[in-house]
């Protein structure tokens, strides 16, 4: 769960960054800031697992020991919150969704449109296209560390392109749809895609 719900007036609380990296109307931030719409889930990694589904049809699921033995990817990527904050050259590791779509034998993405479910029945919605050719991945670590569970952990999905609520905590499955469809925030007036450099932060933005 990322980003708390905001008022339209947030944007004038800081001065807006002077960076050809940081999108219009953000503020560079050192800090990690925690945002979450909920309590932190408890996870417990022996029963812990990831999956892909087709609709209703499970394609491929992972427990822990398995997910971590799949080959693993490291980024270095600047993230951008919703809430004006944004953080320049953070270091993940983790698995790409090309990587799942390889182990699940998925030679193309059933489906044009996905949705992120997580502990605490959080969603987020997400086109494929932007999962896909090393766009995002099922994040593990960060900065050389395993994930904490307020940044997520054990495992998040992280699509930084995006605004970072779509880059959901706790993530546990990957389903995909034929039509694409709001997710938690984005059924709460969030932008239903979420581009920083658009500013796409409320519907109709």
């Amino acid at each position: 769960m990322q980003d708390s719900p905001i008022s339209r007036g947030f944007r004038g609380r800081r001065p807006p960054a002077r960076n050809d990296r940081v999108p219009p109307g953000q503020h560079l931030t050192e800090d990690f800031p925690v945002l979450s719409a909920g309590p932190t889930p408890a996870a417990k990694l022996g029963s812990w697992s990831f999956a892909l589904q087709d609709g209703g049809s499970l394609l491929a699921k992972w427990s822990w020991q398995e997910f971590e033995a799949l080959p693993q990817t490291e980024v270095t990527v600047d993230i951008h919150c919703v809430t004006t904050w944004s953080k320049l050259d953070t270091h993940w590791r983790g698995v790409t969704i090309d990587t799942l779509f390889e182990a699940a034998g998925l030679d193309e993405p059933p489906e044009a449109f996905a949705m992120i479910h997580c502990d605490g029945g959080y969603t987020t919605n997400v086109p494929v296209e932007d999962l896909i050719d090393g766009k995002a991945m099922i994040a593990t670590h960060y900065e050389g560390k395993p994930l904490a569970p307020e940044h997520g952990g054990p495992a998040r999905l992280l699509v930084p392109h995006l605004y970072f609520w779509k880059s959901a905590k706790w993530a546990r499955r990957l389903r995909f749809l034929e039509a694409d469809e709001p997710g938690f925030w984005e059924s709460l007036g969030y932008h239903i895609y979420g581009d920083p450099w658009r500013e796409q932060r409320y519907a109709g933005d």
